[in-house]
């Protein structure tokens, strides 16, 4: 599995930012993680390819969607409401769906290369 993320930028606090991740996904899910300078990896956002089934870090909730294109193969982040506190290099990651639990990091087994969202005060 090959990921590749696009969509990050510069941007103010209360704007927002489309992340997509393109790859064929199959029996997988598909997560968005983020990190900040000085900081841990963290979870995000995931999403099941086969299912739809759909779960959030508490810091995003209702700011933060996750979606999947299966024309597209394709699975965007929508992220609306940013703050300066959401700045961090955003990646998604593939891991196989029974993989749990689903906000760890080491659940993950294919990583894109990450892209950088910037929000400025």
């Amino acid at each position: 599995v090959q990921l590749q993320a696009f969509g990050g930028g510069l941007v103010q606090a209360g704007d927002s930012l489309r992340l997509s991740c393109a790859a064929h996904f199959g029996l997988y899910r598909i997560g968005w993680f983020r990190q900040a300078p000085g900081k841990e990896r963290e979870f995000v956002a995931v999403i099941t390819w086969r299912t739809g089934a759909k779960y959030y870090a508490d810091s995003v909730k209702g700011r933060f969607t996750i979606s999947r294109d299966s024309a597209q193969n394709t699975v965007y982040l929508q992220m609306n409401n940013l703050k300066p506190e959401d700045t961090a290099v955003y990646y998604c990651a593939a891991g196989l769906e029974y993989s749990l639990p689903y906000y760890l990091v080491s659940s993950y087994d294919y990583w894109g290369q990450g892209t950088l969202v910037t929000v400025s005060s």
